[in-house]
């Protein structure tokens, strides 16, 4: 192997220059790239001749030039009768027999009207002359959509040459080039200076103007294009690179139910035991209330509202071990343990517990209020006497006499905290969705969120004080509240002491302190003495100069071998903002006055499994890449530590770790790749024995590969990393990939590439493709002898 860090196309690129300047064949263009193509797409793995792979590559570079590609209507790619009927919305009768629409509509007509600087470009290589803007009838336009749409590559290459080709001369010079380049980058959303694009020009120009010609013809060019597409399969392609029937192996892949076992056999028995022991609480305490004298006064109501309250003492026990966060992450190091209890899951149980609070209030609080104390206050005074009066010194209360009691009263004010805390801490009020009202997105939020659940230790004093005055019963043994919370109060309770004490000692010094674009803030902290940690952990962190009291995660991003600990954090709430605001005060004043900073950690999280497996998926959305960079460093440091005790002949057995890691890295705005920018380099020039680490770009700004758009980017990008090693895009060494990646691609090579292997997919960004990812995971695992595990990171 050739490199720590693999670059897909990295061979690829260094021969591209080479096959220009010797005018290859489409022939000799297929056999180079068969040949530097490693990791080809199942598709091009099946072609077994040389003929058979000049008739692939070329086919490829047709499609490859489809300007279609890019052209998508609101169901699918657009076809003639969707151009026409955007036509007919905005045309108008001119002076002709036919209606037509203004040259500035052409955009909109053909499906870029996100694009329409681009478009017009497009009109005027298609109207082939200077005079091109004037009205569009609609025989013009079927004809220029269906020369978009003819297939040969001639055509399409020759409509492309006329958009670099401005003049209309039949040459593309230098300037051309750089033009079409700014326009394109344009387009894209690229950053892109003149100074650049003229060096992207000059190096188009010397890769096809051997002869010095200062301009370039179109049989130059097309020899570029279908070279530079030829190169390997991108992940990015289209979804049907790979069906379903290519997965089959000679080996007998798990059923689904299988699949489904070991995925959640931990979570399911968890939740079956709860379940179990709601109903076993509920059961016992309805059957000891039905046979009570109160049950002649309020029927079944009696022991459904005190089954219910059964279920409320476990659960406002329970509800606490999800959050104890210092005793979860000590248990996890228990391998046995950690086997058996899903700690991965604690935030969703804890969620879980709440919602059987919220049930067990409803049908506790529901039924004394209109069900018994209706009956209690309407009940027959002779029975009453006979039964229950004993309880209530013997005297029949009015209904709102019985609501202005402690224990109705306290009941009450449990209800409306929790309904407050529970309220804001729902997905919308907590993130200020902007679906909210203005009025309410005011007062939401996370710091509200923050400050709200800590109403809680006014409901469980409520609690107590609400179980010392029970209704129908003074036996102190029956009274079983306290037995119930007692431990988890405590444990949470010291817990938080010794959170407080930890992180009063764990102020740290501010060591660097930089500010990324889209408002993200690196910080690199001196490391406490003593402070150890595993990749993939978090810590939390706290400004007292913005509050006392709030402590937020962050995933570390050095690695635990670091002589630092580092942060990347970006500002999308109130307390992040503030921190934000504060340090860059400081680094335009060169780090004078600081803001003082405490941390509390670390803890343990999905990331942390990374461990359990020799082949890691590592995917993050954005910010969401940051648990991942300490794992990257933490394989990189693993792989160098195992050569160095190889090459030294060293008898003790190396530590179990990851074999190969793969990150897929999706951002939207390519100013997001400085905020990694030296971690992928410092990773990528580690070493250069093995390939252990292959990193994946992915900037959805950009239009996929193959669309009009983007594909002089394309070739340019790897005529670039071809000559200096570096991407245009992210300035790193690391291959950026346009578009989203299509990720049944990339499960698919994966599971052909590991066949038989233990997968663990890791994943850090929005739920929406988590669903995905996970659904993939489980198709893959059925389909194929590869079992794929899925982890999501939740704090």
């Amino acid at each position: 192997m050739d490199g720590l860090v693999k670059f897909q196309t990295a061979d690829h690129d260094r021969s591209l220059i080479a096959l220009f300047k010797s005018s290859p064949s489409s022939s000799s263009l297929s056999s180079s790239s068969s040949s530097c193509s490693s990791s080809s797409s199942w598709t091009n793995e099946k072609v077994s001749h040389e003929g058979e792979q000049s008739h692939v590559a070329e086919n490829e570079a047709i499609q490859g030039m489809g300007f279609i590609n890019g052209i998508v209507g609101h169901s699918g790619i657009m076809e003639w009768k969707d151009v026409e009927k955007r036509f007919d919305q905005v045309a108008w009768t001119g002076n002709g027999p036919e209606p037509v629409v203004t040259w500035s509509e052409f955009g909109f007509c053909i499906g870029m009207l996100s694009s329409p600087e681009f478009a017009n470009e497009l009109l005027r290589a298609l109207r082939g002359h200077r005079d091109w803007k004037f009205n569009i009838t609609k025989t013009e336009l079927h004809k220029f959509w269906f020369r978009m749409k003819d297939d040969s590559i001639n055509s399409r290459m020759r409509i492309f040459f006329d958009m670099c080709n401005r003049n209309m001369d039949g040459r593309i010079t230098e300037m051309d080039i750089k033009q079409t380049i700014l326009l394109t980058a344009s387009t894209n959303k690229l950053s892109v200076t003149h100074e650049e694009a003229e060096d992207y020009a000059a190096l188009f120009m010397e890769s096809l103007d051997d002869k010095n010609k200062g301009y370039i013809e179109i049989s130059q060019m097309e020899s570029l294009f279908k070279a530079s597409l030829t190169k390997p399969a991108s992940s990015t392609r289209g979804t049907h690179d790979v069906h379903d029937s290519d997965l089959c192996e000679e080996q007998e892949p798990m059923s689904r139910a299988e699949v489904l076992f070991r995925t959640y056999w931990r979570r399911a028995w968890i939740v079956l035991v709860w379940l179990l022991a709601c109903f076993v609480l509920f059961a016992w305490k309805f059957i000891q209330y039905r046979h009570r004298s109160g049950y002649e006064i309020m029927g079944y109501c009696l022991p459904t509202a005190k089954g219910a309250a059964e279920t409320l003492k476990l659960n406002m026990a329970l509800v606490l071990l999800p959050v104890c966060r210092n005793t979860i992450t000590w248990l996890r190091k228990n391998h046995h343990v950690n086997s058996v209890i899903p700690f991965n899951d604690n935030i969703n149980f804890h969620k879980l517990i709440a919602g059987g609070i919220v049930v067990g209030v409803i049908l506790h609080g529901g039924t004394h209020l209109a069900c018994d104390f209706p009956r209690i206050s309407e009940s027959d005074r002779s029975i009453f006497r006979q039964t229950i009066a004993a309880g209530f010194g013997y005297h029949q209360p009015t209904y709102m006499e019985i609501l202005t009691t402690t224990e109705v009263a306290t009941g009450i004010g449990m209800v409306v905290l929790m309904a407050i805390a529970f309220s804001l801490a729902t997905k919308w009020p907590r993130r200020r969705s902007t679906v909210l009202p203005v009025s309410l997105r005011r007062v939401t939020g996370y710091n509200t969120f923050w400050y709200s659940h800590h109403l809680f230790v006014l409901v469980y004093a409520l609690l107590i004080v609400h179980s010392m005055f029970l209704f129908l019963t003074d036996k102190l043994m029956e009274k079983t509240t306290w037995m119930y919370i007692a431990f988890p109060v405590l444990l949470y309770t010291g817990e938080r002491v010794f959170r407080a004490i930890r992180s009063g000692s764990y102020e740290v010094d501010i060591l660097k302190a930089s500010l990324y674009p889209g408002k993200v803030l690196y910080l690199k902290m001196q490391k406490p003495e003593g402070f150890k940690y595993q990749s993939g952990m978090y810590i939390f962190l706290q400004c007292p100069q913005i509050s006392y009291f709030e402590w937020h995660p962050f995933s570390l991003t050095s690695g635990p071998q670091d002589d630092y600990l580092s942060v990347h954090i970006r500002t999308l709430g109130d307390w992040s903002y503030q921190l934000y605001a504060l340090f860059q005060e400081a680094v335009i004043s060169g780090l004078q006055g600081c803001p003082k900073l405490y941390i509390d950690g670390p803890y343990g999280s999905a990331s942390q499994d990374h461990v359990k497996y020799d082949i890691l998926v590592l995917i993050g959305l954005g910010i969401g890449a940051t648990p991942f960079i300490s794992i990257l460093k933490d394989v990189t440091k693993g792989v160098q530590t195992a050569q160095s005790d190889h090459s030294g002949l060293r008898e003790c057995s190396l530590t179990k770790g990851p074999l190969k890691a793969y990150l897929y890295w999706i951002t939207r705005e390519q100013n997001s790749f400085d905020w990694f920018r030296d971690v992928m380099k410092e990773i990528s020039n580690s070493t250069k024995k093995q390939s252990v680490v292959e990193m994946h770009n992915f900037l959805t700004s950009v239009y996929p590969e193959g669309d009009v758009r983007s594909a002089l980017l394309s070739v340019i990008q790897a005529l670039h990393h071809a000559k200096n090693g570096i991407d245009m895009v992210s300035r790193t060494p690391i291959h950026t990939h346009f578009a989203r990646p299509n990720w049944f691609n990339i499960f698919s090579r994966l599971a052909r590439k590991h066949g038989g292997a233990k997968i663990g997919v890791f994943y850090c960004g929005p739920s929406n493709l988590a669903r995905e990812l996970k659904k993939l995971c489980t198709k893959f695992s059925t389909k194929t002898t590869t079992r794929f595990v899925f982890h999501k990171e939740n704090y």
